[in-house]
This record gives C-alpha cells, structure tokens and sequence, in this order.
C-alpha cells in the first residue's frame, strides 16, 4: 500500500528473495518486521536517516528531540529486521554509525483480515509516514518565501484529478513507479555532494473513498 525508498532496491527486512528475481517494486515487509517497526519513533528515526544519511544515535537524537538511549535501543530493534545497518569502517564500539540498507520496502495491507496485530502495525506504519510527508510539504510552504527562489523554481506541488478502472489504476501506478526509478536512478546516493540538499518526491495514486465505482 505504501512504499518507502532510499536508495537503489534491495530485497525487503523480513524477506528474503533471490537478489536476481527482485521484482519493480519493492517485496512487501513481512509479518514480525512489520510489527517491528510499527513504533512512531522507529519511522522517524528511518525517514531521518533516509533524508539526512548516516548519522549516531547521539545525532539523531539531537535531530528527533529524543534521548540517546531511547534512539540507540530503538535502532537496534529496527537492525534486528534488516532495517537499519552499520556503516563499515565508520565508527567506534561506543559510537556506532548507521545507515539503511540500499533499496526500499512496502507495506501493504495483510492477506488476512482477521489477523489483527498485522492490520493494527500496517495502519500505524502507513499513518506515521504520511503524517510525515504532510509535515515536509506544510514545513516548505511555511519556509518557501525565506528561501532561495531556483529552490522554489524547481518544485511541484500538483494534483490530477482521473477516473480509472481498477486495471487502469494498477497499470498507471506501475508506469508513474518504472518512469521514476529511471528519472532519479542517476542521482541516488548524493548525500554528500556539493551543492545539493535533501528533496523527497511524493509518488501517490489512490481511490478516493468518498468516489463510487460505476456500474459495468
């Protein structure tokens, strides 16, 4: 149902799949990693690092408001599941540097819908991002007139109103997800280069729940 994607694919936390068959999009989350990660705090410190790079328990909590203690507990939670992982050579045994792994991860709705802790994790994990990105977008149009106008130049807000068979809808959503991997695939991992800042793109197609389906 949702997707979140750092840098380049990579097999989903809580999966396995052969690296050669790793489909478009990304494997979904499985069972107990999702449970896992179902923590406000645990999102946060992801997107953070997603958006910023690798950086301590002690930077972020700085970043994030939050002890050291509780960040350091929480990312070694989120390591156990494949999320988050060391960054070679970087670091100290009191002063561990991290990183996410390259590649994304979706959370998509459970199978079954009589497995509760599963729909609970999902809906968390699914609300704790977009809260997120509604924060990022309400942040930079309280910002935009303080800032550089080539920054405001270059960015889009945009809605597109359609109406779209189920089949319709899957096949744009697939196009709008390979169109963008090989839009942004030459400029993944630029953490460090000079001149650039954190952008995140919003990619979002969705039914509107208040819409009825027409008769066929």
């Amino acid at each position: 149902m949702s997707t979140d994607d750092p840098t380049d694919q990579s097999p989903a936390p809580g999966t396995s799949p052969d690296p050669a068959s790793i489909p478009h999009r990304f494997d979904p989350v499985g069972p107990e990693a999702l449970k896992a990660l179902a923590h406000p705090l645990r999102i946060a410190l992801l997107d953070a690092i997603a958006t910023h790079g690798a950086s301590t328990a002690s930077g972020l909590a700085q970043r994030l408001g939050e002890s050291s203690g509780a960040t350091s507990y929480h990312l070694r939670q989120l390591e156990k599941h494949g999320f988050v992982q060391d960054v070679p050579g970087k670091g100290t045994g009191r002063e561990r540097w991290w990183d996410r792994p390259a590649g994304g991860f979706t959370v998509a709705l459970p199978t079954d819908p009589d497995d509760v802790a599963t729909m609970t994790a999902t809906q968390t994990i699914n609300r704790e991002f977009e809260l997120s990105r509604q924060r990022k977008i309400t942040d930079f149009m309280l910002a935009a007139p303080d800032m550089d106008p080539a920054w405001i130049d270059g960015a889009v807000l945009t809605t597109m109103h359609l109406s779209l068979t189920r089949e319709q809808l899957a096949a744009v959503s697939a196009q709008l997800h390979d169109a963008a991997e090989a839009i942004l695939a030459p400029y993944r991992d630029q953490h460090e280069l000079p001149g650039a800042r954190p952008v995140q793109l919003h990619l979002n197609i969705f039914p509107l729940v208040d819409g009825k389906e027409n008769p066929s």
